[in-house]
C-alpha cells in the first residue's frame, strides 16, 4: 500500500539560555596576532539603536561587606591573578581599576587578555583613551581615562554606547570620568614595598558572585 509522507513545519522548542561566563570566549581567528583593537562601537546593536543599560535600582546585596586582599611581590602574581579574572568575569560588567601610575593596573588587564586567549602585545589607551578587543559575539573596552579633562567628553565621543550587556568594561582612572556606569567590581591597586597590594570590592550582586568564584580559583585571596 503507497503512502505519502507530509512534512508538517514544527516550531523548535524553546531551550533555556545559559549565560556563558566571558572566560569561555574563543576568539574568531585562529592567529592571535591578527586581532587588532579598534575604536568602534559594539556591532551587536542594529545601526542607530544605543544598547540599554540596565542598573536594578535598590538591589539587595548580600555580601554588602564582600572584600578581597592579595599582596602581589611580583609582576608575574599580577598576571595570573588577571588570568583568574578572567575566567570568572561575566559580559555586561563594570569593573573599576584604581592605583597610582605604575601602581599595575594595565599589567592586571593584559593578565585578564591573556587568560581569553590573546596572545598579542596589550597597548595601554592613555592616549587613545579605548581599546577594544573582540571576541566571539563579545566585546572587551579598556578605558584609560588619565587624560580626560572634560566631563562632557564622555558623552561626546559616544562611549556609553560601550556599555551594554554584551560589553566588558575595564576602566583605568574612572574618576577622572563622572558620570561612568557604577562599579561591579572596583578593584585598587598599590603599591607596598618590593610588590603591590591588591582589594577587590564587590559593587552589585553580579560583582559578588564573581568575587565568590575568584576565591575558589586564585586560592591565596583572602577576605577583609
Amino acid at each position: 500500500m503507497g503512502c505519502h509522507i507530509i512534512h508538517v513545519p514544527v516550531p523548535a522548542a524553546r531551550e533555556p539560555v545559559v549565560k556563558a561566563p566571558f572566560g569561555s570566549a574563543k576568539l574568531t581567528i585562529t592567529d592571535a596576532d591578527l586581532l587588532k583593537a579598534e575604536l568602534r562601537a559594539p556591532a551587536l546593536h542594529t545601526l542607530g539603536e544605543r544598547p540599554k543599560i540596565q542598573r536594578l535600582s535598590g538591589f539587595v546585596l548580600h555580601n554588602a561587606h564582600l572584600s578581597l586582599i592579595e599582596f602581589l611581590a611580583e609582576e608575574a602574581g599580577t598576571l595570573a591573578l588577571g588570568a583568574d579574572l578572567a575566567r570568572v568575569l561575566e559580559p555586561g560588567l563594570v569593573v573599576y581599576l584604581r592605583g597610582d601610575l605604575g601602581a599595575g593596573k594595565t599589567t592586571l588587564v593584559r593578565g585578564v587578555l591573556r587568560g581569553l586567549g590573546y596572545a598579542a602585545r596589550v597597548k595601554s589607551p592613555t592616549f587613545t583613551l579605548v581599546e577594544v578587543y573582540e571576541f566571539s559575539s563579545l566585546y572587551l573596552y579598556h578605558f584609560d581615562f588619565y587624560r580626560f579633562e572634560h566631563t562632557d567628553e564622555l558623552a561626546d565621543a559616544g562611549f556609553r554606547e560601550y556599555f551594554g550587556e554584551a560589553s566588558l568594561c575595564l576602566i583605568e582612572w574612572p574618576e577622572k570620568a563622572p558620570g561612568l556606569p557604577a562599579a561591579d567590581l572596583d578593584i585598587h591597586i598599590q603599591l607596598s614595598g618590593v610588590g603591590r597590594t591588591v582589594e577587590l570590592h564587590a559593587g552589585s550582586e553580579a560583582g559578588a558572585r564573581c568575587m565568590d568564584r575568584l576565591q575558589h580559583a586564585h586560592g591565596t585571596l583572602r577576605r577583609t
